[in-house]
């Protein structure tokens, strides 16, 4: 394979700018994390979730970073690597408390993907969406499921969890010297292992290894056959390229009425499924390399994917029989 050169303007627009932006964004992230956990504000940020709490044998730990994330994935991932690291959260909670989180990374993304799906592929967008949907809460109510049979019941009682009954009130300086203290010692991490390991994606992808390992998983992936013939443009450009290309493929066969709104969305739905583990890997794992540690974050990735993949091919094969 022959390496192909790096230009300046490659450079800076690929990697120093993007990398400077995702440096600032999780720093932002951690501290507002970290602060909450120094005020001992977890049990009131956690309310939204105390139901499916409760029910789940999950602790408050786990419903403040599941409200967290609707505002921040970054803040919700450094509570729970905090609780984690302070043996407040089990290893078993933790993979959990991941997974229960899709939901609210489901609607912080919403009012993107449907402003981009609306305008493409019309009517079908309402589907796709719905059906997505209907795919995040099934693995929200699935974590519940599984908390409920793996972890203990702690019971109402003690909800809050032993280190915070009898906790005091902690002040505003107070919280701000410890958080900033948490934060000194995470960001450390964050450029020990997120920068090289971010660079080290940019240098893989610019020389094409993930276009390679999209193309693979296209072309050697049996089950497309049972699809309009249409689609296979639409998944391939999903994969290979990025989700506004699959987009703009699935508009224009909608225009000339070369598939209808089932067939779109069920070719969008394949692509998701194929183009979301290299994604996820490329997008998520040099920040949760830093947030938590390589090996944990990458073992974090690899449960949410094989999870998230089998909720929505269910979902799928759900969508294609009952809309036959």
């Amino acid at each position: 394979m022959v390496l192909e050169p790096l230009t300046a303007a490659e450079l800076w627009h690929g990697l120093l700018e993007p990398l400077i932006r995702l440096v600032a964004f999780l720093s932002l992230g951690m501290l507002v994390g970290n602060f909450i956990e120094a005020l001992n504000w977890t049990r009131r940020v956690g309310v939204l979730a105390r139901p499916l709490i409760l029910a789940g044998h999950l602790s408050p730990v786990t419903g403040a970073a599941f409200s967290m994330a609707f505002l921040s994935g970054v803040a919700a991932n450094t509570m729970l690597a905090e609780a984690y690291d302070q043996g407040r959260l089990r290893k078993r909670e933790l993979i959990l408390a991941n997974l229960f989180n899709s939901l609210p990374r489901f609607f912080l993304h919403l009012p993107t993907v449907f402003f981009m799906t609306a305008p493409l592929i019309r009517g079908a967008a309402f589907i796709y969406v719905g059906v997505t949907l209907t795919a995040a809460v099934l693995q929200t109510m699935l974590v519940v499921l599984a908390g409920r049979v793996l972890l203990p019941d702690s019971g109402p009682a003690e909800e809050e969890g032993p280190e915070r009954k009898g906790a005091r009130a902690v002040g505003w300086r107070q919280a701000l010297a410890k958080s900033r203290k948490r934060f000194r010692k995470r960001i450390s991490r964050v450029i020990r292992f997120t920068v090289p390991v971010y660079i080290l994606f940019f240098l893989l992808q610019h020389q094409g290894a993930f276009d390679l390992v999209k193309r693979f998983l296209v072309e050697h992936a049996p089950f497309l056959a049972w699809l309009h013939p249409e689609s296979l443009g639409i998944i391939v450009l999903h994969v290979t390229a990025e989700f506004t290309a699959g987009l703009a493929a699935a508009g224009a066969l909608l225009d000339a009425s070369s598939m209808g709104y089932r067939d779109v969305v069920l070719a969008l739905l394949v692509g998701n499924i194929l183009a979301a583990p290299v994604r996820a890997v490329r997008h998520q794992f040099p920040y949760y390399a830093g947030i938590f540690s390589p090996r944990l974050g990458l073992e974090l990735i690899a449960y949410s994917q094989f999870f998230r993949i089998g909720v929505i091919f269910g979902v799928t094969v759900a969508f294609y029989f009952f809309t036959v």
